[in-house]
C-alpha cells in the first residue's frame, strides 16, 4: 500500500475508465460520484466495491485487489413496475465450507419495493417483493456486542418512505445458502428457463417482519437501533421489541417500539399459502367453467405482507429543520443525525436525548470509526496483533463536501482530533460487517474509507492519532 498524506493511506487505484466503473458513469464528468442517483457500497475488509447507477439501470462488482480488474458488470432484468435500482448493500455468506469459508452476497433494492440478491459473480440468488415504495436504504447490522446479554441477532433493514422492514440473520442465511447451492445448477439451464427462474415466484419467500413508522409522519430515513425492554403490561409476553429511529421533514427525529411476534409470523405464513393457494385454486376452475377471458402471461405482484403493531415513543418537531441522514454506532446506542439546516445532531438511542449537537455542516455525511489514541502503545507496537478493543476509542467522521474536508471528533464529548482535507467528487464508505477469523486474535476496529470516484482511489482512514 502506498502512502497518501499522514493521515490516509491508498489501499487500491480503480481505474475510472475500466469497464464496470465506466458503465455506472465514472469517466463520464468529473465529479460523477456526487450524482443521487449513484449509490455504492464497501464489501467486508475492503475486498470488493459496489457501485450502481439508477439511470443506467447498472450494478458494477469491482475487487478491489486487482485494482477493478476483473469486475462484474450486472443490467438486473427488472420489469417496467419493477423499478430502478435505489440501494445496495453487503451481506456476508456463510456457505459451511471445511475452514469455515464465508462468502459475501450483494443486496439490492428498487424504488419499486423489490429486494434481489446477487453473487460475487453476478448469479441471481433472489428476488421478492417486499413493500410497493421506494426502498431508500438497505442496512445489514451485526449483533455481536454484548456476549452476556440478549441483543438480538445479525439483520438486514429495509427502509421505506414511513415504514421499514427486518429480515432476520438466521433466516437469511438459510434462504441464500440454498441459493448458493442451486446457482450452478441453474447455470445450465436454457435461456427460457432462466428468465422463468428469474421470477418472484421460483425463489423461496424470505420471512420478514414489516412496521408502519410514520405516525409523526413520513421518514427520510431510518435505522432499528436494537432491542428494548417490553411494556409494563407484556413482561411476560413471547414477544421480542425493538427499538427504530426515524428522521424526516414533519419530525426530525421520531422513535418507536416495533413489537414482533414470531408465533404469529409463523402461522401468519401457513395460512397465507393455504388462503392463497385455495384462491387461486378456485379462480382457475371459475375461469374454465365460465370460459373468462385467457389470463394474462404476466404474473400480478404479491400483496404487501401485513403490519406488525407499532407504538410510537417520541418525536422531535422543529420546523423549518428536516432530517436528512442517519448513522449508527457499532453497538447502536449513538446516532448521527443530519438535517436541512446544517446541523449534526448525536442522540443517545437508549435515553432518547441529545448529547452533542455541531452546526455548519450542510450537506454533510458522518461513519462512525475507532482511533487508537493511546500513542505510547501505537509507537512501541510493531503490529496491529496486540491491539484490544480497549485500545481504541470510538470517534465520529464528519465529510464536510462544502467545506472539502473530513473532520474527526472523539466521542461523546471529546475534542476534534483529525482535519483531513479531500477532493471534491469523494464519499467516505465504511464495510457493512467485519468478518472474524479464529486465526487473527487481534480485535478488528471500524474503519472509514475515501472513494475518490474522479481518480478511482480508495483509501483508509489511519487508526494510529499522533
Amino acid at each position: 500500500m502506498a502512502p497518501r498524506g499522514h493521515h490516509l493511506t491508498e489501499v487500491a487505484l480503480l481505474a475510472s475508465a475500466s469497464g464496470c466503473l465506466a458503465a455506472a458513469g465514472a469517466g463520464e464528468r468529473e465529479g460523477w460520484l456526487d450524482d443521487p442517483s449513484v449509490v455504492a457500497s464497501l464489501g467486508p475488509r475492503a475486498r470488493d466495491l459496489a457501485v450502481a447507477s439508477a439511470a443506467r439501470s447498472v450494478l458494477a462488482i469491482i475487487p478491489i485487489a486487482g485494482g477493478g480488474g476483473g469486475g462484474v458488470t450486472v443490467k438486473p432484468a427488472l420489469g417496467p413496475d419493477e423499478g430502478r435500482i435505489s440501494a445496495v448493500e453487503w451481506v456476508p455468506l456463510d456457505v459451511g465450507g471445511a475452514e469455515g469459508e464465508q462468502e459475501v452476497a450483494l443486496a439490492v433494492g428498487t424504488d419499486a419495493g423489490w429486494l434481489l440478491f446477487y453473487s460475487l459473480a453476478g448469479d441471481l440468488l433472489h428476488k421478492q417483493s417486499i413493500y410497493p415504495a421506494k426502498i431508500m436504504k438497505l442496512n445489514f447490522s451485526e449483533r455481536k456486542e454484548n456476549a452476556w446479554e440478549d441483543s438480538g441477532s445479525d439483520e438486514l433493514s429495509v427502509v421505506f418512505p414511513g415504514v421499514i422492514a427486518r429480515c432476520d440473520g438466521a433466516d437469511l442465511q438459510i434462504v441464500l445458502q440454498k441459493s448458493f447451492q442451486e446457482v450452478k445448477p441453474r447455470m445450465w439451464k436454457d435461456k427460457f428457463e432462466q428468465e422463468d427462474a428469474d421470477d418472484e415466484s421460483s425463489f423461496e419467500r424470505m420471512p420478514l417482519q414489516i412496521w408502519n413508522v410514520s405516525k409523526f409522519g413520513s421518514c427520510a430515513d431510518a435505522a432499528i437501533v436494537g432491542l428494548m425492554p417490553p411494556p409494563l403490561l407484556e413482561l411476560q409476553s413471547s414477544q421480542r421489541h425493538y427499538c427504530a429511529i426515524t428522521v424526516g421533514e414533519d419530525a426530525v427525529v421520531s422513535a418507536y417500539r416495533l413489537s414482533e411476534d414470531r408465533g404469529r409470523s409463523l402461522v401468519g405464513a401457513i395460512l397465507s399459502r393455504g388462503v392463497a393457494a385455495t384462491f387461486s385454486t378456485i379462480s382457475s376452475l371459475s375461469k374454465i367453467l365460465w370460459r373468462s377471458e385467457p389470463s394474462p402471461t404476466k404474473k400480478p405482484r404479491p400483496k404487501p405482507q401485513s403490519f406488525a403493531k407499532t407504538s410510537p415513543l417520541t418525536c422531535l418537531k422543529d420546523s423549518p429543520r428536516k432530517g436528512e441522514r442517519l448513522t449508527l454506532s457499532p453497538s447502536g446506542t449513538l446516532a448521527a443525525i443530519t438535517d436541512s439546516l446544517g446541523r449534526i445532531l448525536l442522540l443517545d438511542t437508549r435515553a432518547l436525548v441529545a448529547v452533542r449537537l455541531w452546526k455548519g455542516y450542510r450537506d454533510a455525511s458522518c461513519l462512525f470509526v475507532e482511533m487508537l489514541l493511546n500513542k505510547d502503545k501505537a509507537s512501541s507496537s510493531s503490529t496491529h496483533l496486540e491491539y484490544t478493543k480497549s485500545d481504541y476509542c470510538l470517534c465520529l467522521a464528519i465529510h464536510a463536501p462544502r467545506k472539502g474536508i473530513i473532520e474527526v471528533w472523539q466521542m461523546r464529548t471529546g475534542p476534534r482530533i483529525l482535519a483531513i482535507p479531500c477532493p471534491k467528487g469523494s464519499r467516505i464508505l465504511q464495510p457493512s460487517t467485519r468478518f472474524s477469523s479464529s486465526e487473527f486474535t487481534s480485535y478488528t476496529p471500524l474503519e472509514v474509507y475515501l472513494f475518490n470516484g474522479d481518480s478511482g482511489q480508495l483509501s483508509v482512514l489511519n487508526r494510529h492519532i499522533g
